[in-house]
């Protein structure tokens, strides 16, 4: 008769979804304490009921949990705790729900409870076992616990469902954790081997449990990475002056995308800096790679080093790349050989210098390449003791660099002679480009433009000056500009344009580069204002170039005569044309403007370059041959100190401003020769072949060799300025569908990632948001998605996707994506769904329970399909990536949870596989937080994605909502 009151009061229990401790409470009011208790049969009864239904019911095993809880403490009743344990083998390894989310986390918090249950009993038992009298029930009974706990944790799925719980209740695994040490002390002192094996197999399977997600194997079976290639000769050649963080962020961004290990990922880095050296062509390329391979890379080894290593060493690593560097003896050969000296050792000296080696492993790696050296005689005959290697000049320039910024700190009125000795001693030779690439490679650069202009700035103030101190004033005027001229147009404009100004007037030198000086790209227009300065001082100017013999110095207001140049020169042109002026004349008026002062005539041919765009063919003659004029060095007797340095670096400042120009009117000027080399990288297209074709031959030609050099990686950038973003995307992924052969469209992804890192931004952008929508809704597309090519693309598209998402919130867009044309945000607005009041709508949503369970079940969800961890977070939606992230999960899950199925259903599959295996523990801020809820369901049913470990990686469980759609979906696996 009990039995049937204890079955009413249960299904009362059930229906009205008591909680456990009501139930005990109820429990106690309806069956009053005594010997009923045991006769009540309560367990059986309890585990009747819950196995009722096609899974056990979360409830009632609460019920049992509770019951087991608060009356068995007492491990001493051995039959009790056995009888339990055998209750718990009928459930433990068949564990499912397909109740609601909240009965899933039920279970997951019921899992957690159990398992303390059981490391108190077995470290009860383990110490029981050291007391001689009952050590042979003790071990029984010990084995009994430790069978049950790895019956328990065996199970990857009753792992995944105790580390929700984990998250859910982080006291209870604290007092997981307090249990191991108490359990680990028991043991220690265990004679019986077998056991301590097995319960150190169950303790070291419960501390895995918080890491489950960050174990990736790493690729065992290649030895070459051309994307770390790749990503290190584009930055090499293209952005020296760039920050090391954001190339280290990248590069550790592909060493775990490719799961590289260490030691080949710093020989990669190495192998594409010695490739570099000895590609770059002569003269300033070659000193900028120097500087990059002695003095940025060991910067940016020292970057990597901070990042965890697990328990390895990275010293250990950068000396084991080493070591395999070594084996590598015709590269460092031919290294050698190009630079004049013994590169390895100057390398390993410069990193031991960084802490990246040890004393001892330095010694016998220089000790390992000396002799190997010995080997090559030829390198011994050809080194030329005459001159001085570049290696060693740009380690020397580095502190050199620190000295001269120093100097420039000094008050510039006490002692310009001083200072212009110092200026004088850096226009010699190669000085000047030395320095430059030393200050490049070690982000000094901005700070040594900021110093010249401030010294530009300076030479403004006049106060009765003598002969010598106007000419003193005029060479600091004219070093000033050109050294700023030439540090344009080798690193880029953005290394001189400041920050932001404070309030007052923008330098002079500034608005000069902005508005006057031509750069690749920019088209100036010769009637703009800035052109036209007050109509007095040019009047004044013309008649002083036209009239005087030499220039004047004394009171000359430089900064003024460079702005009036242009309107000067146009009034001279039409003079000459007009025949008022003859062409001695000429020659007269251009030797003045250049015979003191070179930036004089930088200004005029800056104005005539842009003026000679504007003229027909018939009218060209008179400028081209004025420019013709200024080009050529004047060797009089009375030019002013360091003429011929100062024409150097001018002729080859013209040199690069009348490149585009003279190739459009197909005009030769023959500039002097400067020593410095012709401008490297430039015009490398074809003429006559479409600019598709170059593209398409470019990259089979890439794929064929299996890595990027630098001549390529600057045609790829010419084909993307011209052909813009879609069209370069486009193209390329249509050649990278092409591929039918496993290894060649992986190596094809590697470099396509390599290509894109010349404008990641926008290149993701259009992918995800144009390309892959485009592939995946049009169904005769389709086909192209197939295995190789399909799977290929969809790996090409994570790598994107997380490289950008990750940088693009710390703002690092180099300065050669800044010149580009930056998409606009209204492009993408039209392309996510959401509108901005849905989320508060969510919101309210998820704050009552009771629709919470519909938004995770009920079939009809239109208004929650779209809910994602982003919205929870409140991930900002107006910026374009995020958008475009959004809309692609949407677009994926709408795939998923279609009614047919084919080659698009199978690339959705292998997205959701990559985005996986790249990811880090804790999805939180990753791409993955755009990705809807009601999408896990979905993914759980495709046979590869329904394992524990995927559902914990995919869903967001720094959120509660997050780890009850993942405990649903583990649970019903």
């Amino acid at each position: 008769m009990k039995v049937v009151n204890l079955k009413q009061a249960l299904l009362q229990a059930w229906k009205e979804r008591w909680s456990d401790y009501q139930w005990a409470v109820n429990m106690r009011r309806f069956f009053p304490r005594g010997a009923t208790w045991d006769i009540l049969n309560l367990a059986e009864a309890l585990l009747e009921q819950a196995m009722i239904g096609p899974s056990p019911n979360p409830l009632i095993l609460s019920y049992l949990k509770y019951a087991i809880s608060s009356q068995f403490d007492d491990f001493s009743r051995d039959l009790c705790v056995q009888s339990l344990l055998e209750i718990m083998d009928m459930f433990c390894d068949r564990l499912s729900c397909h109740g609601k989310a909240e009965e899933c986390i039920g279970l997951c918090r019921a899992l957690l409870s159990a398992l303390i249950w059981l490391l108190h009993c077995a470290a009860f038992y383990a110490e029981k076992v050291k007391e001689t009298l009952e050590q042979a029930a003790a071990e029984s009974q010990l084995k009994m616990c430790l069978e049950r706990l790895e019956k328990m944790l065996g199970s990857t799925k009753n792992r995944a469902l105790i580390h929700i719980a984990k998250l859910e209740e982080t006291s209870s695994w604290s007092t997981v954790e307090q249990s191991l040490v108490k359990l680990g002390e028991s043991l220690s002192s265990l004679s019986n081997s077998t056991l301590r094996s097995q319960a150190d197999d169950s303790i070291s399977l419960i501390k895995s449990i918080p890491t489950m997600l960050s174990v990736h194997s790493e690729q065992l079976n290649k030895t070459g990475f051309p994307t770390v290639h790749a990503v290190v000769l584009l930055e090499g050649t293209m952005n020296l002056t760039g920050e090391t963080q954001p190339l280290v962020e990248q590069l550790m961004m592909v060493k775990r995308m490719q799961r590289i290990p260490s030691p080949l990922f710093v020989l990669e880095i190495w192998k594409a800096c010695f490739v570099g050296l000895i590609e770059s062509p002569e003269g300033t390329e070659e000193l900028k790679w120097t500087a990059f391979t002695f003095l940025k890379i060991p910067q940016v080894l020292v970057k990597l080093k901070k990042y965890p290593q697990g328990d390895k060493d990275f010293t250990e690593d950068v000396n084991c790349a080493f070591e395999f560097l070594l084996k590598l003896t015709p590269l460092l050969d031919t290294a050698d050989q190009r630079c004049n000296c013994n590169c390895m050792s100057l390398l390993l000296q410069e990193c031991s210098k960084q802490g990246l080696l040890s004393e001892a492993n330095m010694t016998n790696l220089i000790d390992k390449r000396m002799a190997d050296r010995e080997h090559a005689p030829h390198l011994k005959s050809a080194e030329n003791a005459n001159i001085q290697p570049n290696p060693r000049l740009i380690l020397r320039a580095e502190p050199t660099v620190t000295n001269i910024l120093k100097t420039m700190d000094a008050d510039h009125s006490k002692s310009p002679e001083g200072l212009l000795g110092v200026l004088g001693h850096m226009l010699s030779g190669k000085s000047l480009d030395l320095l430059l690439a030393a200050a490049a490679a070690t982000g000094k650069l901005k700070s040594f433009a900021r110093k010249f202009i401030k010294l530009n700035e300076f030479t403004k103030h006049i106060s009765g000056e003598g002969s010598k101190g106007a000419s003193v004033r005029a060479l600091l005027f004219d070093i000033s500009f050109l050294m700023l001229c030439h540090v344009a147009q080798t690193y880029g404009s953005e290394v001189i344009l400041s920050e932001s100004s404070p309030a007052g007037e923008v330098p002079f030198f500034e608005t000069w580069m902005l508005t006057c000086m031509p750069e690749e790209g920019k088209i100036l227009n010769p009637d703009h204002p800035c052109f036209c300065p007050d109509s007095t001082k040019v009047e004044s100017l013309v008649a002083l170039l036209n009239n005087s013999s030499e220039m004047k110095l004394v009171q000359m207001k430089w900064h003024e005569a460079c702005l009036s140049i242009s309107a000067a020169i146009l009034e001279i042109l039409n003079a000459w044309e007009n025949g008022v002026l003859t062409f001695e004349s000429i020659q007269k008026i251009t030797d003045n403007i250049k015979g003191k002062v070179c930036s004089m005539a930088v200004c005029a041919v800056a104005w005539l370059v842009a003026h000679v765009r504007m003229l027909g063919l018939d009218e060209r003659e008179k400028s081209l041959q004025m420019i013709r004029q200024l080009a050529t060095p004047l060797y009089g007797e009375n030019t002013l100190q360091f003429y011929n340095e100062r024409v150097v670096i001018m002729s080859s400042i013209l040199e690069h401003m009348c490149a585009d120009v003279l190739q459009q009117t197909a005009t030769q000027i023959k500039f002097p020769s400067t020593g410095m080399d012709t401008i490297p990288y430039w015009n490398l297209l074809p003429p006559k072949k479409p600019i598709k074709e170059v593209l398409t031959s470019m990259f089979t030609k890439v794929l064929e060799k299996g890595w990027v050099d630098s001549r390529s990686i600057h045609i790829f950038d010419t084909l993307l300025h011209m052909g813009g973003v879609y069209w370069f995307c486009n193209n390329l992924v249509k050649e990278l569908l092409k591929e039918t052969r496993k290894e060649h469209t992986l190596r094809a992804v590697e470099l396509l990632y390599a290509i894109f890192c010349l404008d990641m931004q926008q290149l993701t952008l259009t992918l995800l948001g144009h390309i892959l929508p485009n592939l995946l809704t049009d169904s005769s597309k389709w086909h192209t998605l197939m295995d190789p090519p399909g799977k290929a693309l969809a790996k090409l598209s994570v790598w994107c996707a997380l490289s950008s998402y990750s940088s693009h919130n710390k703002g690092q867009a180099s300065s050669r994506q800044k010149k580009r044309h930056r998409e606009d945000i209204e492009d993408y607005i039209s392309l996510f769904p959401l509108d901005d009041t849905q989320p508060s709508k969510l919101m309210r949503l998820l704050s009552s329970n009771e629709e919470d369970s519909n938004i995770l079940s009920s079939p009809n969800r239109s208004m929650s399909t779209s809910l994602s961890a982003s919205q929870l977070h409140t991930v900002s939606m107006r910026d374009p990536l995020n958008r475009v992230l959004a809309n692609l999960f949407l677009l994926i899950s709408s795939i998923l949870g279609a009614k047919t199925a084919g080659t698009h259903t199978q690339f959705v599959q292998w997205f959701m596989e990559e985005c996986v295996d790249c990811l880090e523990q804790g999805s939180r801020g990753s791409i993955l937080q755009f990705m809807p809820f009601t999408m896990v369901s979905e993914l759980v049913k495709v046979s590869t994605m329904s394992s524990p470990k995927i559902v914990l990686a995919i869903t967001d469980l720094s959120l509660p909502l997050g780890r009850r759609v993942a405990a649903k979906a583990i649970a019903a696996l």
